[in-house]
């Protein structure tokens, strides 16, 4: 999981898994919601590995890089897949 700031006040979100993981796609959204990102844009693979690149805006004021990337670990570990 690799989280960048992106100049117009947004984030550049890179999550990468070796094997297949059905239904996390379903979680990392979730906790976007959560955090009140808006994904802008997205990118998706999920067949023979699980690859997300996601650029998303909002969240307010106390949104950085460190609390979006634990965010998403923590959507990751809770995943039931």
């Amino acid at each position: 999981v690799t989280v960048e700031t992106l100049e117009k006040k947004g984030f550049l979100i890179n999550i990468f898994s070796g094997k297949n993981c059905p239904g996390l796609l379903v979680s990392v959204l979730e906790a976007f919601e959560d955090l009140g990102l808006n994904v802008v844009e997205a990118r998706a693979s999920c067949s023979d590995s699980f690859r997300l690149q996601a650029v998303g805006s909002g969240g307010g004021d106390d949104q950085n890089e460190e609390v979006i990337k634990q965010a998403v670990l923590q959507a990751i570990n809770d995943w039931d897949g």
